[in-house]
């Protein structure tokens, strides 16, 4: 009996763009809006969903997020409208992934069983730190109390898979803070599933950019790094990408796509994709993509332009299709950010020539300098190559060098 062949999967990422207030090292698109705008643009956005998925009925749609922005804030109803479309217009695996991220004081039970009923299974609250004068330093809306009732709420409202987002090397951080917030976020009752600990990014266009804070140094923030895997590993998380760690078999199936240059489909404004090796954005103007989408002004576009042209023109930011050497080059620069590494067997399979060969000598050397190593899966044969620790701590220097010039 000859089997059929399994559906392409697709990961789903739905921007919501409304936050109280922006947080002063934020870059990411979002902005305070009142209910009249919010609710014009839950319309668009469904309207989105509905007309895009008619180019993904061949997928099997494994992991959906809510990002933004806020989507906590969002109203109960609307958290359902969002849910309700993505169910009815896409093949939803049975044990799909549906995560929504909350900012802690901004989640009510009602907006939680609304997200539960909806199919939602995994939460990501948005701590970053657990000391009062640490957040208030980085424009935060929350204190630890804020965070802890929040927890307590999720996990009342029957959630077992959540994660908690730390951050290091924050204004007045010093290592014993740090470590508090990795107790804290560890001592809770059921401790979360995972755990994501990034470091501060001064970007450009934010209040910390036109006047940047005293940070902790390099030296302090290393140490605060190194601190975090060794603690989180003596509580059981293990580290499975540069920044994220899990309790066995909690990791993040979604951001584990971006990583694995899987496919995604984005939706909302400035939401990103990557389909068949092409990537695109919509429009980061919302009211261009409200209006397009509640299509009132389709009509008039229609008559200066080709039926075919509207969409793009309309809404997107720009479309790429990446080369054979592009594809290499996020193959090894995302796939080195995993733990695990990258296999030299897939490389070859999906381009033909071996790592070796695109990259003459250049493992063989971060290899002798310590920074990174070959394995051999004793299970399967695979050889993988993986960033050792030494190699974590630089690993923008290391994956810069798999950047064709």
């Amino acid at each position: 009996m000859i089997e059929e062949p399994k559906p392409k999967t697709l990961g789903i990422y739905i921007h919501i763009p409304f936050c109280v207030r922006k947080c002063l090292y934020c870059d990411f698109l979002s902005a305070p809006a009142g209910e009249g705008e919010m609710e014009r643009y839950i319309a668009a956005l469904v309207r989105e969903i509905e007309e895009e998925s008619a180019n993904y009925k061949d997928r099997m749609v494994v992991s959906v997020f809510l990002g933004g922005g806020t989507p906590s804030l969002l109203p109960a109803e609307s958290i359902t409208r969002i849910l309700d479309r993505v169910h009815a217009c896409f093949h939803m695996e049975e044990a799909c992934e549906i995560s929504m991220e909350v900012n802690p004081g901004t989640a009510t039970l009602e907006r939680l069983i609304a997200f539960q009923k909806g199919g939602g299974n995994r939460l990501s609250i948005g701590l970053q730190s657990s000391v009062d004068s640490e957040l208030k330093a980085l424009g935060r809306i929350h204190t630890r109390q804020d965070f802890i009732d929040t927890y307590e709420l999720a996990v009342k409202s029957g959630f077992n898979n959540i994660n908690i987002d730390l951050m290091s090397a924050i204004p007045g951080q010093t290592l014993e803070s740090c470590a508090d917030s990795l107790k804290l976020v560890t001592s809770l009752q059921p401790p979360p599933a995972h755990i994501s600990s990034y470091s501060l990014i001064i970007e450009e266009g934010t209040p910390f950019y036109e006047n940047v804070p005293e940070l902790p140094d390099e030296d302090c923030e290393r140490e605060m790094y190194k601190n975090t895997g060794d603690f989180l590993l003596s509580c059981g998380y293990q580290q499975y990408e540069i920044s994220n760690y899990a309790l066995p078999g909690y990791q993040c199936r979604h951001n584990e796509r971006y990583w694995m240059r899987e496919d995604y489909a984005g939706f909302g404004i400035g939401a990103a994709s990557l389909i068949d090796n092409v990537r695109f954005s919509n429009t980061k103007n919302i009211d261009c993509y409200c209006n397009y989408y509640l299509q009132e002004q389709r009509s008039s576009q229609a008559e200066s332009a080709p039926v075919e042209s509207i969409a793009f023109a309309g809404i997107k930011e720009a479309e790429q299709k990446l080369s054979v050497q592009e594809q290499m080059e996020e193959f090894m620069f995302l796939g080195l950010r995993m733990i695990h590494g990258v296999s030299c067997q897939a490389f070859f399979r999906m381009f033909g020539v071996s790592i070796d060969h695109m990259y003459p000598g250049i493992v063989d050397d971060f290899c002798k300098k310590g920074l990174l190593e070959r394995r051999i899966e004793p299970e399967t044969g695979e050889e993988r190559i993986k960033l050792t620790r030494r190699g974590i701590d630089v690993s923008n220097v290391v994956m810069a060098q798999f950047l064709f010039t």
